[in-house]
């Protein structure tokens, strides 16, 4: 286990956030409603009250020769699975800010897979990737709260798949949450 303090309270008393409501579908395609209905709150000041400390400890927990493990050939270790965690992270919070700036370009899709082939997650020290992701939760938390309330409500594409602000951030909760599920029931954590 590692003793790293994640600081998640400090985390949710560090930021003011635009509040903004619950996604509704219209927000969002069919594809995201498991990770939305992962989520626990009716708006992002609450996603991070609900899930912060969770999301950021959870990683703590897991012993260092644990962190090699893939519950099957041609599954992710754990530290595979946890840098795609905080890649997804990256890119969705990219996105939210590309649509509240109205960016005209398509915003392209990605392959979980080749990031995880050409990421470099298995010699990377679980510790670091615990102090990144820490640091990327505040990066994320503080971006959405400099987003006001039209921005929130914009809707964009990524890939084929439209998704709104608002969405995204309810969605990067909901992702992180599905993760941290499938490492209790495939990994034994």
């Amino acid at each position: 286990q590692f003793l790293i303090k994640t600081g998640a309270p400090n985390l949710i008393n560090c930021i003011s956030i635009i509040e903004m409501p619950r996604p509704v579908q219209s927000e969002y395609t069919s594809f995201f409603s498991n990770y939305i209905s992962l989520t626990k709150g009716n708006d992002y000041n609450e996603l991070i009250k609900n899930h912060d400390e969770i999301l950021c400890d959870f990683w703590t927990n897991i012993s260092r020769e644990k962190w090699g493990f893939s519950y099957a050939d041609g599954k992710w270790t754990i530290k595979q699975l946890f840098q795609h965690v905080i890649d997804t992270e990256r890119i969705l919070a990219f996105r939210a800010l590309s649509i509240a700036r109205k960016e005209l370009n398509p915003l392209s899709s990605f392959d979980e897979n080749e990031y995880a082939k050409n990421g470099n997650a298995i010699n990377r020290d679980p510790k670091s990737m615990i102090q990144e992701y820490i640091y990327l939760r505040k990066s994320t938390n503080y971006l959405y709260s400099s987003f006001n309330d039209k921005e929130n409500k914009l809707i964009g594409k990524a890939g084929d798949k439209k998704i709104s602000v608002n969405a995204l951030g309810f969605i990067i909760i909901g992702h992180s949450l599905h993760h941290i599920n499938i490492c209790k029931k495939y990994y034994g954590l």
